[in-house]
């Protein structure tokens, strides 16, 4: 049976607790199986526009509430399907 783990009053008291040998606070009945899923990568890309199309892209990614990257992102996307379509 493990010791039951004890309440800490700071962040830094459960760091310091957190560097001791743990195992008589861990049993196998602690843990359980899990699996992890991870969405794909996405590429990075360096992309140079002028100050005014990226003041632009920002004021429009803010009165969307998203990040400008997202913003930008997603103007691609639309731009290709309509690209794409017949």
């Amino acid at each position: 049976m493990s010791k039951k783990l004890p309440l800490f009053k700071s962040d830094r008291e459960a760091e310091k607790f957190l560097d001791q040998d743990l195992s008589e606070y861990l049993s196998a009945d602690n843990f359980a199986p899990y699996s992890f899923e991870y969405r794909p990568k996405q590429k990075s890309v360096n992309l140079r526009i002028s100050e005014e199309l990226l003041s632009a892209v920002r004021a429009a990614a803010r009165r969307r509430g998203i990040p400008y990257q997202r913003y930008i992102r997603e103007a691609l996307e639309v731009a290709l399907r309509q690209h794409r379509a017949p």
